[in-house]
Protein backbone atom coordinates (compact mmCIF):
# COMPACT_ATOMS: atom_id res chain seq x y z
CA UNK A 1 0.00 0.00 0.00
CA UNK A 2 1.21 3.81 -0.67
CA UNK A 3 0.49 6.08 1.49
CA UNK A 4 -0.87 9.37 1.12
CA UNK A 5 0.99 12.41 2.61
CA UNK A 6 0.31 15.39 3.57
CA UNK A 7 2.86 17.68 2.75
CA UNK A 8 6.21 17.25 0.89
CA UNK A 9 8.19 14.30 0.31
CA UNK A 10 8.74 10.68 -0.88
CA UNK A 11 6.76 6.92 0.14
CA UNK A 12 9.09 6.92 3.49
CA UNK A 13 8.10 10.11 4.96
CA UNK A 14 7.29 9.73 8.91
CA UNK A 15 4.85 12.61 8.56
CA UNK A 16 2.04 11.29 11.15
CA UNK A 17 -0.94 12.92 9.06
CA UNK A 18 -0.09 10.41 6.18
CA UNK A 19 -3.20 8.70 4.38
CA UNK A 20 -3.20 5.48 3.29
CA UNK A 21 -5.03 5.64 -0.45
CA UNK A 22 -6.53 2.34 0.16
CA UNK A 23 -7.35 2.31 4.17
CA UNK A 24 -10.95 2.46 3.84
CA UNK A 25 -11.43 -0.78 1.54
CA UNK A 26 -12.75 -2.02 4.47
CA UNK A 27 -14.19 0.27 6.81
CA UNK A 28 -17.44 1.21 5.54
CA UNK A 29 -20.25 1.28 8.03
CA UNK A 30 -22.68 0.37 4.96
CA UNK A 31 -22.14 -3.24 4.33
CA UNK A 32 -23.54 -2.75 0.79
CA UNK A 33 -21.15 0.42 -0.36
CA UNK A 34 -18.37 0.28 -2.55
CA UNK A 35 -15.11 0.12 -1.45
CA UNK A 36 -13.06 3.01 -0.84
CA UNK A 37 -10.06 3.85 -2.24
CA UNK A 38 -9.28 7.50 -1.26
CA UNK A 39 -8.67 8.48 1.80
CA UNK A 40 -10.96 10.82 4.01
CA UNK A 41 -8.12 13.51 4.03
CA UNK A 42 -8.52 13.37 0.15
CA UNK A 43 -12.14 13.21 -0.12
CA UNK A 44 -12.49 16.39 2.33
CA UNK A 45 -10.02 18.26 -0.20
CA UNK A 46 -11.90 17.48 -2.95
CA UNK A 47 -15.25 18.54 -1.09
CA UNK A 48 -13.51 21.98 -0.27
CA UNK A 49 -11.93 22.33 -4.17
CA UNK A 50 -15.24 21.77 -5.28
CA UNK A 51 -17.14 24.60 -3.91
CA UNK A 52 -14.54 27.64 -5.70
CA UNK A 53 -15.77 29.23 -7.86
CA UNK A 54 -14.36 28.56 -10.88
CA UNK A 55 -12.10 25.84 -10.82
CA UNK A 56 -9.64 24.34 -13.32
CA UNK A 57 -8.81 20.73 -13.59
CA UNK A 58 -5.53 19.90 -15.23
CA UNK A 59 -4.32 16.75 -15.54
CA UNK A 60 -1.41 14.89 -16.86
CA UNK A 61 -2.01 11.66 -19.39
CA UNK A 62 0.28 9.33 -19.32
CA UNK A 63 0.92 7.51 -15.93
CA UNK A 64 -2.28 9.29 -14.80
CA UNK A 65 -5.34 8.88 -16.17
CA UNK A 66 -4.06 6.50 -18.66
CA UNK A 67 -1.33 3.75 -17.53
CA UNK A 68 2.08 3.32 -18.44
CA UNK A 69 2.24 1.22 -21.47
CA UNK A 70 5.44 0.11 -23.88
CA UNK A 71 4.14 1.86 -27.17
CA UNK A 72 3.11 5.24 -26.75
CA UNK A 73 0.57 4.79 -29.63
CA UNK A 74 -1.12 2.43 -27.37
CA UNK A 75 -2.33 4.40 -24.42
CA UNK A 76 -5.57 5.46 -23.37
CA UNK A 77 -7.11 6.98 -20.49
CA UNK A 78 -9.07 4.46 -18.47
CA UNK A 79 -12.87 4.69 -19.17
CA UNK A 80 -13.84 5.88 -15.54
CA UNK A 81 -11.05 8.76 -15.85
CA UNK A 82 -12.06 9.92 -19.23
CA UNK A 83 -15.67 9.63 -18.37
CA UNK A 84 -15.65 11.37 -14.97
CA UNK A 85 -13.31 13.85 -16.71
CA UNK A 86 -15.30 14.53 -19.57
CA UNK A 87 -18.26 14.91 -17.26
CA UNK A 88 -16.38 17.71 -15.63
CA UNK A 89 -16.05 19.60 -19.18
CA UNK A 90 -19.49 19.69 -19.28
CA UNK A 91 -19.95 21.58 -15.80
CA UNK A 92 -20.47 25.31 -15.84
CA UNK A 93 -17.96 27.57 -14.31
CA UNK A 94 -15.31 24.59 -14.70
CA UNK A 95 -12.48 24.47 -17.05
CA UNK A 96 -10.14 20.86 -18.00
CA UNK A 97 -7.02 20.72 -19.41
CA UNK A 98 -4.38 18.33 -20.37
CA UNK A 99 -0.99 19.48 -19.50
CA UNK A 100 0.97 16.73 -21.27
CA UNK A 101 4.95 16.09 -22.10
CA UNK A 102 3.31 14.47 -25.77
CA UNK A 103 3.39 16.32 -28.81
CA UNK A 104 -0.19 18.12 -29.22
CA UNK A 105 -1.08 15.83 -31.91
CA UNK A 106 0.10 12.90 -30.03
CA UNK A 107 -1.97 13.93 -26.98
CA UNK A 108 -4.91 14.17 -29.25
CA UNK A 109 -4.44 11.03 -30.93
CA UNK A 110 -4.26 8.94 -27.33
CA UNK A 111 -6.18 10.58 -25.47
CA UNK A 112 -9.57 11.48 -26.92
CA UNK A 113 -9.97 14.95 -24.98
CA UNK A 114 -13.46 16.74 -24.96
CA UNK A 115 -13.92 19.67 -27.21
CA UNK A 116 -13.60 22.58 -25.03
CA UNK A 117 -10.89 21.03 -23.03
CA UNK A 118 -7.84 23.29 -23.49
CA UNK A 119 -4.61 21.02 -24.48
CA UNK A 120 -0.31 22.34 -23.16
CA UNK A 121 1.61 19.86 -25.01
CA UNK A 122 5.62 19.64 -25.26
CA UNK A 123 6.14 20.05 -21.76
CA UNK A 124 4.63 23.79 -22.09
CA UNK A 125 5.98 24.45 -25.61
CA UNK A 126 2.61 24.15 -27.24
CA UNK A 127 -0.52 25.15 -26.01
CA UNK A 128 -3.99 25.17 -27.57
CA UNK A 129 -6.69 27.53 -26.14
CA UNK A 130 -9.42 26.81 -28.70
CA UNK A 131 -9.65 27.46 -33.00
CA UNK A 132 -7.58 29.83 -33.68
CA UNK A 133 -4.54 29.01 -31.73
CA UNK A 134 -1.33 29.65 -33.38
CA UNK A 135 1.07 26.74 -33.96
CA UNK A 136 4.61 26.87 -32.35
CA UNK A 137 7.25 28.11 -34.63
CA UNK A 138 10.45 27.58 -34.48
CA UNK A 139 13.49 29.76 -35.68
CA UNK A 140 16.39 28.77 -38.68
CA UNK A 141 18.68 28.33 -35.26
CA UNK A 142 16.30 25.93 -33.35
CA UNK A 143 15.69 24.17 -36.49
CA UNK A 144 19.14 23.91 -37.11
CA UNK A 145 19.87 22.96 -33.76
CA UNK A 146 17.52 20.47 -33.44
CA UNK A 147 19.01 18.78 -36.64
CA UNK A 148 21.84 18.28 -34.87
CA UNK A 149 20.52 16.57 -32.14
CA UNK A 150 18.89 14.21 -33.96
CA UNK A 151 22.47 13.29 -35.47
CA UNK A 152 23.85 12.68 -32.15
CA UNK A 153 20.67 10.72 -30.85
CA UNK A 154 20.91 8.41 -34.07
CA UNK A 155 24.23 7.57 -33.73
CA UNK A 156 23.56 6.67 -29.37
CA UNK A 157 19.97 4.37 -30.77
CA UNK A 158 22.09 2.42 -33.18
CA UNK A 159 24.16 1.78 -30.75
CA UNK A 160 21.53 0.62 -27.75
CA UNK A 161 19.15 -1.94 -28.66
CA UNK A 162 15.77 -1.32 -27.52
CA UNK A 163 16.06 2.16 -27.61
CA UNK A 164 13.97 4.51 -30.19
CA UNK A 165 13.53 8.36 -30.99
CA UNK A 166 10.23 9.97 -31.02
CA UNK A 167 9.96 13.28 -32.89
CA UNK A 168 8.54 16.61 -31.15
CA UNK A 169 7.93 19.76 -32.86
CA UNK A 170 10.57 21.71 -30.46
CA UNK A 171 12.52 18.34 -29.49
CA UNK A 172 13.35 15.14 -29.72
CA UNK A 173 12.83 12.17 -27.38
CA UNK A 174 14.75 9.06 -26.66
CA UNK A 175 12.57 6.12 -25.44
CA UNK A 176 14.18 3.48 -23.49
CA UNK A 177 11.63 1.62 -21.90
CA UNK A 178 12.09 -1.46 -24.35
CA UNK A 179 15.94 -1.62 -23.64
CA UNK A 180 17.73 -3.92 -20.92
CA UNK A 181 18.31 -1.30 -17.96
CA UNK A 182 21.74 -1.29 -18.79
CA UNK A 183 21.64 -0.27 -22.10
CA UNK A 184 18.89 2.49 -21.13
CA UNK A 185 20.97 3.88 -18.44
CA UNK A 186 24.56 4.11 -20.95
CA UNK A 187 22.59 5.42 -23.82
CA UNK A 188 21.18 8.41 -21.44
CA UNK A 189 24.45 8.91 -20.32
CA UNK A 190 25.46 9.10 -23.75
CA UNK A 191 22.98 11.61 -25.09
CA UNK A 192 23.84 13.34 -21.62
CA UNK A 193 27.31 13.47 -22.74
CA UNK A 194 26.66 15.35 -25.91
CA UNK A 195 24.09 17.48 -25.10
CA UNK A 196 23.86 18.62 -21.47
CA UNK A 197 26.36 21.51 -21.72
CA UNK A 198 25.33 22.51 -25.43
CA UNK A 199 23.87 26.30 -25.78
CA UNK A 200 19.88 25.96 -26.26
CA UNK A 201 19.40 22.70 -25.31
CA UNK A 202 17.51 22.06 -22.73
CA UNK A 203 16.99 18.28 -21.32
CA UNK A 204 14.21 16.85 -19.18
CA UNK A 205 14.06 13.39 -17.64
CA UNK A 206 11.21 11.13 -17.36
CA UNK A 207 10.06 7.33 -16.99
CA UNK A 208 12.26 5.76 -19.84
CA UNK A 209 12.92 8.68 -21.78
CA UNK A 210 14.97 11.64 -21.94
CA UNK A 211 13.47 14.85 -23.30
CA UNK A 212 15.44 17.32 -25.33
CA UNK A 213 13.97 20.26 -27.14
CA UNK A 214 15.25 23.96 -28.59
CA UNK A 215 12.34 25.55 -26.49
CA UNK A 216 12.48 26.09 -22.82
CA UNK A 217 9.27 25.46 -20.99
CA UNK A 218 7.78 23.75 -17.99
CA UNK A 219 4.41 22.51 -17.05
CA UNK A 220 4.82 24.42 -14.13
CA UNK A 221 4.75 27.39 -17.10
CA UNK A 222 1.86 25.68 -18.32
CA UNK A 223 -0.21 25.80 -15.52
CA UNK A 224 0.39 29.41 -14.15
CA UNK A 225 -0.75 30.16 -18.16
CA UNK A 226 -3.75 28.55 -17.60
CA UNK A 227 -4.52 29.78 -14.19
CA UNK A 228 -4.09 33.32 -15.34
CA UNK A 229 -6.04 32.84 -19.01
CA UNK A 230 -8.97 30.90 -16.99
CA UNK A 231 -8.97 33.22 -14.25
CA UNK A 232 -9.32 30.23 -12.27
CA UNK A 233 -10.31 30.68 -8.45
CA UNK A 234 -8.76 27.18 -7.62
CA UNK A 235 -6.58 24.51 -9.43
CA UNK A 236 -6.48 20.48 -9.45
CA UNK A 237 -3.85 18.96 -11.01
CA UNK A 238 -2.72 15.33 -10.87
CA UNK A 239 0.74 13.60 -12.54
CA UNK A 240 2.80 10.97 -12.12
CA UNK A 241 6.26 11.87 -13.55
CA UNK A 242 9.37 13.83 -12.50
CA UNK A 243 8.48 16.52 -15.01
CA UNK A 244 4.95 16.76 -13.35
CA UNK A 245 6.65 18.31 -9.93
CA UNK A 246 7.31 21.56 -12.04
CA UNK A 247 3.58 22.42 -12.16
CA UNK A 248 2.77 20.61 -8.45
CA UNK A 249 5.29 22.98 -6.90
CA UNK A 250 3.16 25.54 -8.35
CA UNK A 251 0.20 25.08 -7.24
CA UNK A 252 -1.35 27.40 -4.10
CA UNK A 253 -3.02 27.29 -0.72
CA UNK A 254 -6.84 26.54 -1.94
CA UNK A 255 -5.44 24.05 -4.70
CA UNK A 256 -5.40 20.17 -4.80
CA UNK A 257 -2.10 18.75 -6.07
CA UNK A 258 -2.19 14.82 -5.99
CA UNK A 259 0.71 12.29 -7.19
CA UNK A 260 0.34 8.97 -9.00
CA UNK A 261 3.03 6.38 -7.46
CA UNK A 262 5.48 6.28 -5.51
CA UNK A 263 8.62 9.02 -6.21
CA UNK A 264 9.16 11.85 -4.53
CA UNK A 265 6.73 15.01 -4.57
CA UNK A 266 5.84 18.12 -3.77
CA UNK A 267 2.21 17.08 -4.09
CA UNK A 268 -0.26 17.09 -0.47
CA UNK A 269 -1.90 13.53 -1.82
CA UNK A 270 -0.34 10.59 -3.25
CA UNK A 271 -2.23 7.88 -4.94
CA UNK A 272 -0.81 4.39 -5.93
CA UNK A 273 -1.76 4.22 -9.78
CA UNK A 274 -4.34 5.45 -12.68
CA UNK A 275 -7.15 3.24 -11.40
CA UNK A 276 -7.58 5.16 -8.12
CA UNK A 277 -7.30 8.49 -10.21
CA UNK A 278 -10.73 7.16 -11.89
CA UNK A 279 -12.08 7.57 -8.26
CA UNK A 280 -10.72 10.80 -7.54
CA UNK A 281 -12.32 12.42 -10.51
CA UNK A 282 -15.61 10.71 -10.12
CA UNK A 283 -15.42 12.08 -6.67
CA UNK A 284 -14.49 15.37 -7.81
CA UNK A 285 -17.20 15.55 -10.45
CA UNK A 286 -20.00 14.12 -7.79
CA UNK A 287 -19.10 17.53 -5.60
CA UNK A 288 -18.33 19.91 -8.50
CA UNK A 289 -22.31 19.06 -9.78
CA UNK A 290 -23.48 19.28 -6.65
CA UNK A 291 -22.26 22.89 -6.95
CA UNK A 292 -22.39 24.14 -9.64
CA UNK A 293 -24.46 21.42 -11.87
CA UNK A 294 -27.02 22.21 -14.73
Amino acid sequence: MIPEQAGAGGPDSNDSSANDSSANDSSSSDPGAAPLSLSPALLEAVRRVAATDHLLVAMDFDGTMAPLVDHAADSRALPHSAEAFAGLADLPRTTTALISGRALDSLRAVAFPPENTLLIGSHGAEVWMGPGSSELMLDDAQRDLLAAIRTELEGIVDLAPGTLLEDKPAGVVLHTRLADDDVAEDAVAAARAVLQDRAGVFLKTGHRVLETSVVNATKGEGLDFLRQATAATAVVFAGDDTTDEDALGRLLPGDLGVKVGLDFTQAEFRVESPVHIGEFLAALLRERNGTVGR
